[in-house]
């Protein structure tokens, strides 16, 4: 379709207004994996490491709408086990769901014992911990691109909507990641809340990958209630310290 004649369509409009949403909202959980990630490197080096992940995994999310007649073949089963069919993109879910639990589990471990793992338990140099992280933060990026993209096809039918809506989300975590990642830094107990989401988004992404669907509302609404309840305990504190002249 023409695009100027897309832009004429009302309906158009409602799909990529959907669409941005639902890419923004997918994106926290992105988001919030690359914070906790780049707070492991050096202070001179995390601004940095952002802007190139997530600049990458615009570019890799552009790439694979290209291939998007591809992307959507890959949910047709390829081998059954019990009757249970698996596809290409339940395996990359299962995958991505694996090494997310893997990593939050590792870095809870980190937090709760930090003194068995020792000063060095991530940077051994900065060369190869800058180099890990980006490489780790394009892996789950793929992982969130296959799985929004799928859901983005059955969406609308257009192209170029899909083209503006992953680019729109993608400049706002590109916008948000630093705000959000000074926040969760200066509050510990924010790591271990991020950390215990992510776990929970990787119990999901193998539970779809699996072929049992978890409505994304009631995962987004569990960590908004979380989220809500923290904020509140971080008031609760703050107003306590102030009571007691800041000791």
């Amino acid at each position: 379709m023409n695009i100027v004649v897309l832009m004429q369509d009302p309906s158009a409009w409602v799909a990529l207004v959907t669409l941005v949403v639902m890419e923004v909202v997918l994106g926290i959980d992105n988001l919030i994996f690359i914070s906790i990630l780049t707070n492991k490197l050096p202070a001179e080096h995390r601004d940095r490491a952002r802007k190139i992940g997530i600049g990458l995994a615009l570019v890799m999310r552009l790439a694979l709408l290209g291939t998007v007649a591809w992307i959507v073949q890959l949910t047709t089963p390829v081998f059954e086990i019990l009757g249970q069919g698996f596809s290409w993109k339940d395996m990359i879910l299962i995958g991505g769901g694996l090494f997310l639990m893997w990593k939050a589990t590792k870095e809870i471990h980190h937090n709760v014992d930090p003194q068995e793992q020792g000063e060095d338990f991530i940077a051994k140099s900065t060369t190869s911990t800058f180099a890990a992280a980006i490489g780790q933060i394009l892996l789950l990026d793929l992982v969130f691109s296959i799985d929004s993209i799928i859901t983005a096809v059955g969406m609308t039918p257009h192209l170029p909507i899909m083209f503006i809506a992953v680019i729109a989300a993608v400049t706002v975590m590109l916008v948000a990641a630093n705000p959000l990642a000074n926040f969760i830094e200066k509050n510990p107990s924010i790591v271990m809340l991020a950390l215990a989401f992510l776990l929970m988004i990787g119990t999901t992404l193998i539970a779809e990958g699996m072929g049992v669907h978890v409505p994304k509302g009631y995962i987004y609404a569990a960590m908004a209630f979380s989220a809500l309840v923290e904020v509140l305990n971080m008031l609760a504190r703050n107003r306590r310290k102030k009571a007691s002249g800041g000791h």
